[in-house]
């Protein structure tokens, strides 16, 4: 282990989490976005809407990102839409995120009490304000295990973002794989993920805790 070579290529590594850390972040902010919308459809259980978000569920959640990937970045390009990179790697991890955080949010939907929903609509909320005031804080905090087991799980998949250009760990790792620096590439690879997934699990974790102590989830 080289340690004057691990402090030579660390800027590479950290510009490089840097992007993997932009990426993940749109990523997953458009797959909560994505998944809250279909789980509330299903929820609901509005005619057509509900059906075809279930079919896009089943389509994301059984096809790899890989594969999501190869068909955005060179298969879309054959009928004339070309996108960049970046944009293939956070539309591919919204399509894959969105329907697993749509079962996530759907499990903490159906575990609210269908007491609870009748009590409120007997007081006059629409259902809106049913889902705003009754529904959503029960769903959230019986949900959030599920959703803080998607984040990390869509954080690890960006590995793949490389087969698309991009610049980011595993593309950095695999360039200085090739001067034969095998310990030390592994190493700063590990403490970069690390670096970025280890805070966000401790959030969630925190997040959890907090919410059982307030008396949700429970």
């Amino acid at each position: 282990m080289d340690l004057t070579y691990i402090l030579d290529k660390s800027p590479v590594f950290v510009a490089a989490a840097k992007l993997t850390l932009v990426l993940a972040f749109w990523g997953v902010i458009l797959s909560a976005a994505l998944g809250l919308m279909c789980a509330v459809t299903r929820f609901y259980r509005w005619p057509l809407v509900s059906q075809l978000a279930g079919a896009y569920i089943e389509l994301a959640r059984n096809t790899p990102l890989m594969v999501q990937l190869f068909f955005l970045y060179f298969g879309l390009p054959r009928v004339g839409l070309v996108l960049s990179g970046q944009t293939c790697a956070i539309v591919g991890l919204t399509f894959l995120g969105g329907a697993y955080m749509a079962e996530a949010f759907r499990g903490g939907l159906a575990a609210v009490g269908k007491d609870q929903v009748e009590a409120g609509l007997s007081i006059g909320l629409g259902r809106f304000q049913l889902l705003r005031y009754v529904v959503a804080p029960q769903a959230l905090a019986v949900s959030l295990p599920a959703i803080s087991a998607t984040v990390i799980f869509l954080m690890k998949e960006t590995s793949v973002f490389s087969i698309v250009a991009i610049p980011d760990l595993m593309y950095v790792a695999k360039d200085l794989l090739k001067e034969g620096r095998g310990a030390e590439t592994n190493f700063l690879l590990c403490a970069a993920y690390l670096t970025i997934i280890l805070p966000v699990s401790l959030i969630f974790a925190r997040l959890e805790k907090r919410l059982r102590f307030a008396g949700f989830g429970s």
